[in-house]
This record gives structure tokens, sequence and C-alpha cells, in this order.
């Protein structure tokens, strides 16, 4: 079960970075809608989010 864990909160850490860095790229490619400031915004707030949790999971999970 531990080990379970740690694997999540790497890979949901992973995806939480991969999001903020390359949110303008992801918002251009996936949506279509005019407002691209507010998408890529949050975008990298979710980003930041996912990786508060998947840091936090292996912080207490090690």
């Amino acid at each position: 079960m531990r080990l379970f864990l740690l694997l999540i909160g790497a890979i949901s850490l992973a995806i939480g970075v991969k999001y903020i860095y390359d949110a303008r790229p992801i918002v251009k490619k996936y949506f279509g809608f005019g407002d691209k400031n507010e998408a890529t915004l949050g975008l990298k707030i979710f980003g930041f989010l996912l990786s508060i949790v998947g840091g936090t999971l292996i912080y207490f999970m090690y």
C-alpha cells in the first residue's frame, strides 16, 4: 500500500509540474475558446494543487 501511494504521489507531482510549465501549449492544442489567458491560469493553478498533493503524499509516505 505504501509503494502504491508513493507511486501515485510521484505521478501526480510529475503531471502537476508538466501542467505548470506547459500550460500555454496545452491550452492552444486542446481548447479552442477565445480567452486563453484565463484557461492558462486555471491550468497552472490546477497543476500547482496537483503538485502539492503529490508532494504531500511523497513526504508523508516516505
